[in-house]
């Protein structure tokens, strides 16, 4: 038998996400067996380009799946210079002559503290996303780590509240050696960041490479998941490796079973972007030589993924 029935701590959950998820899982719980089909929505992360003109990059963000394009800033690529360097009104141009939209952009260089100055800009484009790192000591655990969530959160509302003024929301991905890195911290955030505009960017990179423990995180989350980068670990990204082994981080190629991933995302009813995500060595070049075989190899992680949601029904 199921157990359709909110606990205290899901509720809380759902009722700082907003009346319309609350609404949304309160109708989803008592019949499961109905929920829909998961759907894929991509986004296209500059960076997997390396520094390649957005001229060269926004033709390829249809033939990749998706109607999005992540801005990244250097050292990853350097798209979000180049937009301000050709001026606004040359990139709304060029995103309207390839049919794109910027959904967001990715400012690690800001941190989570400065990341005020984007918002207009997203505003003014209407994007609705944007991701940065968190703040905090790293390598304390239970109750210090619990605390440690809770004053990162609490320093983060002004923020929050700045975002949801600008229709947009923050999102903090679980990064190596941060504060926000472990399943504990990331379900401690979860809890704890009752805004409704501020959540978790997920990457199971940096988290242990268990299916079965990644889907549990997932369902965790909930609707405090904002963005998903299907990205694995593989052999790493930190020295230089054989580019087939290098590869091992993009979806289909290393061993991570997405499948548990994806059945989580859809028991949350995930509404959000997926970004087939790797970084190369060094950063700042392309994931391949040319520009085609980068849109391939998404496309290749991308039928890995559909595939995927396929064999769970």
């Amino acid at each position: 038998m199921h157990d359709t029935m909110l606990t205290r701590r899901k509720m809380c959950r759902l009722l700082a996400a907003g009346p319309a998820a609350v609404a949304l899982r309160a109708a989803h719980l008592p019949a499961e067996e109905k929920k829909q089909p998961l759907v894929l929505r991509y986004v296209l992360g500059s960076s997997m380009y390396g520094t390649t003109k957005l001229e060269e990059i926004l033709p390829e963000v249809r033939k990749a799946g998706a109607e999005h394009i992540d801005l990244w800033p250097l050292k990853h690529g350097d798209q979000r210079e180049q937009m301000d360097a050709m001026g606004h009104d040359k990139f709304a141009a060029l995103l309207k002559q390839h049919d794109v939209k910027l959904g967001m952009t990715t400012r690690y260089d800001l941190g989570p503290f400065g990341l005020q100055v984007e918002m207009p800009v997203l505003k003014k484009f209407g994007a609705r996303l944007v991701i940065s790192g968190s703040r905090g000591p790293r390598n304390v655990s239970g109750g210090e780590l619990k605390k440690a969530v809770g004053r990162f959160v609490e320093q983060m509302k002004p923020h929050a509240a700045a975002a949801e003024e600008h229709g947009v929301t923050i999102g903090i991905e679980n990064h190596g050696h941060a504060l926000i890195n472990t399943p504990d911290s990331l379900r401690y955030f979860a809890d704890l960041a009752r805004q409704p505009n501020l959540g978790i960017a997920m990457a199971p990179y940096h988290l242990p490479q268990d299916p079965k423990l990644l889907g549990k995180l997932i369902e965790d989350l909930g609707p405090k998941l904002v963005h998903f980068y299907a990205w694995q670990h593989g052999q790493g990204c930190m020295k230089k490796l054989p580019k087939r082994e290098e590869l091992e981080q993009m979806p289909g190629r290393g061993t991570l079973d997405f499948r548990p991933l994806l059945a989580a995302l859809a028991k949350i009813n995930y509404q959000g972007w997926i970004e087939i995500f790797m970084h190369p060595v060094p950063r700042g070049i392309p994931i391949l030589e040319t520009t085609k075989q980068v849109t391939d190899e998404i496309n290749r992680a991308r039928k890995y993924l559909e595939e995927s949601v396929a064999a769970l029904s």
